[in-house]
């Protein structure tokens, strides 16, 4: 299989040059910059499997970084910050990020979160690919799903609303599937975790919140109901 090859965006030399040391010990391809645009002409340039982005980097701060490249592309993107209480985590993620990781972080930490976003991608695909297949317990579906005007095609990927194609990143897309699976039944924000981003341990239900939030904006605000105190479900 071809060598992962990641784009690394961080402005501390140290950070930056020991972590790409370690993920090229991994086996990874590391493109690494020092400032925002400099990411961005290497994105352009490189056109990596992923990207890790500091929040707090010079000439283009990370959430625009990610901004841009999800305006190009749907490859995952990874935002690093150094507060995991920080407002610029839900930026980054409002911003277009499949995930976060909090600084200082644990090497092994990091490369278990890149691949885990890897998995579910489908490295296969590559960037701007049609985004990783369905979870694979998922139940088989055959045909188009219809909720009211939205319409899901779990074979072909394919999201219409009132007829017209709806453009979902991987991570969007696969967070609907699940919904679509369970028509009406109310999903935990710890089993979306555990099925979407593919999390074997607790994290931050913000990722969750917020990639609903954006779901909703693209297939209907109303499509997909908060049962508080206990999650979300798709109205049939």
């Amino acid at each position: 299989m071809a060598e992962t090859h990641v784009l690394f965006v961080e402005d501390d030399d140290v950070i930056r040059e020991a972590t790409q040391l370690a993920l090229e010990r991994d086996g990874f391809v590391v493109t690494a910059a020092p400032d925002g645009l400099t990411g961005l002409e290497r994105f352009r340039a490189n056109r990596p499997d992923i990207a890790l982005l500091d929040v707090m980097v010079p000439g283009l701060d990370g959430v625009s970084l990610c901004r841009r490249i999800r305006d190009e592309s749907t490859v995952p993107v990874i935002m690093l910050s150094a507060r995991a209480d920080s407002i610029d985590v839900v930026l980054g993620l409002e911003a277009g990020a499949d995930d976060y990781v909090t600084k200082p972080f644990d090497g092994a930490v990091l490369v278990a979160r890149i691949r885990a976003v890897l998995r579910r991608f489908g490295h296969a695909s590559g960037p701007g690919g049609a985004g990783g297949a369905p979870p694979s317990d998922a139940a088989p579906v055959e045909g188009p799903l219809r909720f009211g005007d939205l319409e899901v095609n779990p074979e072909g990927m394919e999201v219409r609303k009132a007829g017209t194609p709806v453009a979902l990143t991987p991570t969007e897309m696969r967070l609907l599937l699940e919904f679509s699976a369970a028509p009406g039944t109310v999903l935990s924000r710890d089993r979306l975790l555990e099925r979407v981003w593919d999390y074997g341990w607790g994290g931050d239900t913000r990722v969750v919140d917020v990639h609903v939030q954006r779901l909703r904006g693209k297939i209907g605000q109303d499509r997909i109901e908060t049962v508080r105190g206990f999650g979300y479900k798709l109205k049939g």
